[in-house]
């Protein structure tokens, strides 16, 4: 078959799915698009993802690797997928991709936004699927503190949920920028990685939003940077306010023709 790597730069409404990773019986992001792929080439095509998002997630850019069959140009697939896949899924851009190509291993950096809602059109069921409604006033000072403390190579033990990364992982990120900027309604948590652990970012959003109310200490963020376990973080934001936007490879990984 003479199988070729393509990436799918893929968007969805993360709201009735239970993630990105496929399950036996549950309706998946990744199980979905295998399934539509299947139907395009007559045998099991793996859909190869740059991370897993979780249930309720949603994804504006996720880099989705597949390997097809020379006579599938990355314009035609896309086309192709788009007519096939449910409404909750769409195809954003389709490249050809150079041989040693992995939609995970070849990421140098990977992009969420979260939004977090302040006015009272936030609980409007139109902003509750993409946003956290905070009903609190938040001090934005605290905000851009908090935030400010992550830039830079870090251990994140405080922020993932324990046992979920292999016993060896030394749960170290690269965060190149962080930082929350206002909008209309509210405000965005804008963070980009080399990698993020297992419901990081919701617990990164859950513990400034607490300290922004005044519920924590300013300078928390900061201490638990170099605690060893998550035991003291507090809850993880709600998962539809988050969303990968953007996953970036090297210039090298494209093809010529992409």
């Amino acid at each position: 078959m003479d199988p070729r790597p393509i990436l799918l730069v893929t968007q969805y409404d993360g709201g009735r799915f239970a993630g990105w990773q496929r399950q036996p019986v549950a309706r998946t992001v990744q199980g979905e698009m295998e399934a539509v792929l299947s139907r395009l080439c007559g045998a099991h095509i793996p859909a190869v993802g740059a991370g897993r998002t979780d249930a309720g997630v949603h994804a504006h850019g996720q880099g989705v690797g597949v390997r097809m069959p020379a006579k599938w140009s990355p314009e035609r697939l896309q086309r192709a997928m788009n007519a096939l896949l449910p409404d909750d899924i769409w195809i954003a851009t389709a490249h050809r991709m150079l041989e040693d190509f992995h939609p995970r291993r070849s990421a140098i950096e990977r992009r969420y936004g979260y939004l977090v809602g302040t006015d009272d059109e936030a609980r409007s069921p139109f902003r509750r699927r993409y946003e956290w409604a905070v009903r609190h006033p938040l001090d934005e000072t605290a905000l851009h503190g908090e935030a400010g403390s992550l830039v830079g190579e870090h251990t994140f033990r405080a922020f993932a949920v324990a046992h979920t990364a292999p016993i060896d992982d030394h749960h170290r990120c690269v965060i190149q920028h962080a930082a929350w900027v206002k909008r209309d309604g509210g405000w965005v948590f804008e963070v980009a990685a080399n990698r993020f652990l297992h419901h990081m970012v919701r617990f990164l959003v859950g513990t400034m939003i607490e300290v922004a109310r005044g519920r924590r200490p300013r300078g928390t963020i900061a201490r638990l940077l170099v605690a060893p376990d998550n035991a003291e973080t507090s809850a993880p934001a709600p998962a539809q306010g988050l969303s990968l936007r953007q996953v970036v490879y090297p210039a090298s990984c494209y093809a010529v023709d992409a």
